[in-house]
């Protein structure tokens, strides 16, 4: 059984989301850099950098960062449809995923944390940062939606990964309600995303206040 690390609230959440999409069962560790738990001792020894989600397979080996997780589980388990079997559509999911994690999930780390890009930001700094980051961040979103039409799901005939990574980040920084008034339909899917039932669990487990 693999170990997944994560935290409510979390990346983790598409991750396990992809998991209950190939049928995975793991076992899932509470865990995340901004709090202190037998969790985090564990995760830090085999991921100094501590960050979340990070997922151990059977045979020991450690995988970090969303993006390539997913990746990795779509590969492995073919038949879950979290990946396309389709080389071209395939490589456009792997785009989208890459797309997301180097641009929405990496604005949201300068949001929530700028004084890991500007030394000791004043008041004034660190709301222009987070102002400007969070425009940012929706115009990016905007970007998405426009180039990664749903057919009827992003990842094709069927719910995949990048379906739950898209859904994942998209609860941050106010995005979902940017693009509830500036891309209404993309909305719609990620709400019907989160509503598949075998996501729905995850989301109620992440999201229980939704």
């Amino acid at each position: 059984m693999p170990t997944l690390y994560g935290t409510q609230g979390s990346g983790s959440a598409a991750v396990e989301a992809a998991l209950a999409i190939a049928g995975v069962e793991a076992r899932l560790v509470d865990a995340a850099s901004w709090q202190d738990s037998p969790g985090l001792v564990e995760l830090k020894r085999i991921n100094p950098l501590a960050q979340i989600p990070t997922l151990v397979l059977d045979d020991g080996t450690v995988l970090t960062e969303s993006a390539a997780i997913l990746v990795h589980l779509g590969l492995v388990h073919p038949q879950s449809g979290l990946l396309a079997t389709d080389p071209r559509a395939r490589a456009q999911q792997i785009r989208g995923l890459v797309y997301i994690a180097a641009n929405c999930y990496a604005g949201i780390g300068i949001l929530d944390y700028p004084e890991r890009w500007y030394p000791d930001p004043d008041d004034a700094v660190r709301k222009a940062m987070q102002r400007r980051g969070r425009a940012r961040l929706h115009e990016l979103w905007q970007a998405f939606a426009d180039q990664f039409p749903a057919t009827p799901w992003l990842s094709g005939e069927r719910i995949g990964a990048l379906d739950v990574l898209a859904a994942t980040v998209s609860m941050w920084s106010g995005a979902r309600q940017a693009l509830a008034a500036s891309r209404p339909e993309f909305s719609r899917l990620l709400a019907r995303i989160e509503a598949e039932p075998r996501v729905a669990p995850v989301w109620a487990r992440h999201w229980p206040r939704r």
